[in-house]
């Protein structure tokens, strides 16, 4: 008896006490968070962050690293072969800059061939990994000059396309054959697209304005560029009117979900080029706009992995059996690139059945040595780190055979 007079005392005195929303506004306590909390810019979280997990990954490299990815970035100028080329690469060789892709291709060449007579034949150098027509020039180690903007030439299509140089390097990984289907799934805002069309494979190139006479196109090729991404998307269809004339301008550009494409082109494609979204580490650090360490955005970061492996997998799935694809960041982290890679071969193999090796390019470290700077220990695929001699990068590519 007595326990439920306690009870309901209990209870009339809870039921006494006023609510929440009846406290007077004076008397309630709120805690000011505005005022307490750090705030931080999207660039230095992603610095802090970088700190963090590259000081891990690259050890007593990353001080250097981290420097360079601070600094100003150092940008290589692709020639367009469907403009007036030749008056082009006559001002830039006045700059005196250097077209790095000849230079490795003859660096390969000289490898090959033994020199001098009676010279012992040396090993041959890895097979020129793709099409010769491509012109991409460069300044010298050390160099920080800067390349005007492009200008229109007297065809009325910009004389040269302004791209970080190592961004090349999965074009020319891609190893693109004439007559090839090629398919570019995250291809915004345009510049590797571009450069896919300059090696000639893609399609048969203008009259005017004629290009190297062993650049030689085969009409049975084709090139499809897809970005889900609206605004990458009318990026990429500017860039291919600026540079490509009308009667070449071919290209069948698409915004559609890339995870999907396995599902959309099966076994479709001689090469594939993915080329996914990442933390785009320099534009992290040094931009505030549409920078992926915004905290609005944590969850996209977070989940970015795990997007990079569908991706991967719907291009490998759109390759036919015998084909290629190469897998791209502009990332230092081996999460989004060793990982990915790992993660979608196992994921093919597991529940598609379909087997693909992960092709050797450690030649690239040798060809383009002058040029960039790479990391040594990479399990898979190749990593070009920023260096203040050669600030070019990050960028990762691994190039995956598919078997079966």
């Amino acid at each position: 008896m007595q326990a439920s007079r306690r009870l309901l005392a209990e209870a009339r005195r809870l039921l006494s006490r006023p609510a929440p929303g009846l406290i007077p506004r004076r008397l309630r306590h709120k805690k000011k968070w505005a005022s307490t909390e750090p705030k931080f810019s999207p660039a230095r979280l992603a610095l802090q962050n970088f700190d963090v997990n590259y000081k891990v990954q690259f050890g007593e490299l990353w001080p250097s690293v981290r420097v360079s990815l601070l600094s100003e970035h150092k940008y290589g100028a692709l020639v367009n072969h469907f403009s007036a080329w030749d008056k082009a690469v006559s001002e830039l060789e006045r700059l005196q800059a250097q077209e790095f892709v000849t230079q490795a291709r003859r660096r390969g060449q000289q490898e090959a061939f033994p020199q001098g007579p009676g010279a012992p034949p040396r090993p041959p150098a890895a097979r020129w990994p793709c099409s010769p027509n491509l012109r991409c020039y460069t300044f010298a180690r050390g160099d920080i000059g800067r390349f005007r903007p492009p200008r229109a030439s007297s065809l009325g299509l910009l004389d040269y396309y302004l791209l970080d140089a190592s961004s090349l390097l999965p074009v020319l990984a891609l190893d693109v054959q004439p007559g090839d289907a090629v398919l570019d799934l995250c291809a915004g805002p345009g510049g590797k697209t571009l450069a896919l069309l300059l090696t000639g494979c893609c399609r048969e190139p203008s009259q005017s304005g004629q290009p190297p006479q062993e650049l030689v196109a085969a009409l049975s090729g084709h090139l499809t560029a897809n970005d889900i991404s609206g605004s990458r998307a009318r990026r990429l269809r500017q860039v291919l009117r600026s540079y490509v004339p009308q009667d070449v301008n071919h290209v069948q550009v698409t915004s559609q979900d890339g995870r999907m494409w396995g599902d959309l082109e099966r076994d479709t494609y001689d090469r594939v080029l993915v080329d996914v979204p990442c933390t785009t580490d320099r534009h992290s650090v040094l931009e505030e706009n549409n920078n992926i360490f915004q905290r609005s955005r944590k969850t996209e970061r977070q989940m970015l992995p795990m997007l990079q492996v569908q991706l991967l997998v719907a291009g490998l799935l759109a390759t036919r059996p015998g084909g290629a694809a190469v897998y791209s960041t502009c990332t230092l982290s081996h999460l989004q690139n060793e990982y990915v890679v790992g993660g979608a071969v196992e994921i093919l193999a597991n529940q598609y059945q379909i087997h693909v090796q992960v092709e050797d390019l450690s030649c690239f470290r040798h060809l383009f040595q002058d040029t960039f700077s790479f990391f040594p220990s990479c399990r898979m695929g190749e990593l070009v780190l920023p260096v203040l001699w050669a600030n070019f990068g990050p960028m990762y590519f691994c190039r995956l055979r598919r078997l079966t």
